[in-house]
């Protein structure tokens, strides 16, 4: 297939312009809000959706229709391969689908036991192929619009979208107060420190080294979700963020890690591990800073996932081709300090972008390690099922390339109610009142936006 490309001269950034077609509810927005040299460097809109695919109660469906396939997976590379395109331009989306995969989905992949409470039911993916995107270079300040030409001609779509961006103005902030909100966790504060002393006990026993273990909230909504996700990007900008309105849940997310990047056969993967809080001073905030980076618990934490990793792309990808080239660096967002690493690796020619994320999905900076053991304890320790959360949301090129967050510092809102996770290592050496501290820490910009 061939993709149309034109650039359109304004000074409305991705949020402006979405705004613009905010009350399309088939419209996606991954946004990256800071760090434009490097990590967020392109922002993009999908709108005009021709078709859309999803997979609930195991079952897969193609615009709300039964597929006889049973694995998600192989339904996608099937989608993905009947609109192959050439990109031969420096961006790496030019159209595709865009979605999310919950984490969840892991029970299609492994199998796990059923003990945690499924309160909040949506797919277990879900993404919609557009005809239509919106590209946004966050470093030259350049926009371009792109269409297939699947539902209408692409010079008329081009066309109608080039008119109504440039009749747009930016969206002046103007943070909308909440009334006072009461939040609920599915963890009482003294449970959760018991619960990670069970994980020590795991560890001690010889069954992980690592697990994630997460805590929940929820709370009333008092704003729309439009509203919480323009805070929340003010106040907590992020590189892996993203806006979505699917079926009867709205998706709100400020994710700074990313999961896994595809760009011409080149993998990449961002596992975060180690967090300290932003300080009230400079002083204080040059100590927790420096005490990240002398935590020899938190780089043994961030060590052994990077195996993990390494691991997971040894399936799908050439021998010898997996390296680490970053281990321990730090990365500053506005309420935490969070050490990252970056794993690559290039594919085999037999692999394709999906056979990889399936090798790797979950990711292990949030399950643990090993990461079937840790997502049966996950199971097992956590009162409600995860969800969306520590799943991936992202897109899926025509041409073969992806990008795909981790789902923290993610709300998902339905039916009036917000919910989101935010969780830690455990490891031999977590200490109980620091590690539920540190879920706070996290959870910090998502309570103060709602």
């Amino acid at each position: 297939m061939r993709t149309f490309i034109e650039e359109v001269n304004t000074n409305l950034d991705a949020f402006d312009i979405y705004s613009l077609f905010k009350q399309d509810k088939t419209i996606s927005l991954l946004d990256s809000g800071m760090n434009a040299e490097n990590l967020g460097r392109y922002s993009f809109i999908g709108i005009n959706p021709f078709t859309t695919f999803k997979y609930e109660n195991g079952i897969c469906f193609v615009n709300d229709k039964k597929i006889e396939e049973k694995d998600p997976f192989e339904e996608l590379k099937k989608l993905m391969n009947m609109y192959k395109i050439e990109n031969n331009t420096e961006f790496p989306y030019i159209a595709g689908a865009m979605g999310y995969f919950s984490y969840d989905l892991a029970r299609m992949i492994e199998k796990l036991p059923v003990l945690a409470l499924e309160d909040v039911k949506i797919p277990g993916c879900y993404f919609y192929f557009y005809d239509n995107a919106i590209i946004f270079d966050n470093l030259k300040r350049n926009t371009f619009i792109t269409a297939l030409g699947i539902l209408e001609k692409p010079e008329n779509s081009i066309k109608e979208l080039k008119e109504k961006i440039l009749m747009g103005t930016q969206v002046k902030y103007k943070r909308i107060k909440g009334n006072c909100t009461k939040f609920i966790s599915n963890f009482e504060k003294n449970e959760y420190k018991k619960t990670v002393e069970k994980v020590r006990n795991y560890i001690r026993e010889g069954d992980i080294y690592i697990t994630n273990l997460t805590q929940r909230f929820n709370c009333k909504v008092t704003k729309t979700p439009y509203e919480i996700y323009r805070d929340l990007r003010h106040i907590n900008p992020a590189p892996f963020a993203a806006f979505m309105n699917i079926e009867d849940f709205s998706i709100v997310s400020s994710s700074p890690e990313r999961f896994l990047k595809i760009e011409n056969s080149i993998v990449q993967t961002r596992p975060i591990k180690g967090t300290r809080p932003r300080g009230k001073s400079e002083k204080e905030d040059l100590k927790n800073r420096q005490e990240l980076i002398d935590s020899g618990k938190d780089h043994s934490e961030l060590l052994m996932i990077v195996d993990l990793e390494r691991n997971d792309l040894s399936k799908v990808c050439r021998p010898n081709s997996v390296k680490v080239t970053e281990l321990f660096a730090i990365e500053e967002y506005s309420t935490v300090f969070h050490l990252v690493s970056t794993v690559i690796g290039k594919l085999k020619q037999e692999s394709t972008s999906i056979d990889c994320l399936k090798a790797c999905f979950p990711g292990g900076s949030i399950t643990g390690a090993p990461k079937v053991r840790s997502m049966e304890i996950i199971e097992e320790l956590e009162p409600t099922r995860r969800g969306l959360y520590t799943g991936s949301i992202g897109y899926l090129g025509f041409d073969g390339n992806i990008d795909l967050n981790i789902v923290i510092r993610t709300i998902l809102i339905k039916n009036g109610m917000a919910y989101f996770g935010v969780g830690g290592g455990i490891t031999w050496e977590s200490d109980k009142a620091s590690e539920y501290d540190e879920t706070l820490d996290k959870a910090l910009a998502l309570m103060n936006v709602l």
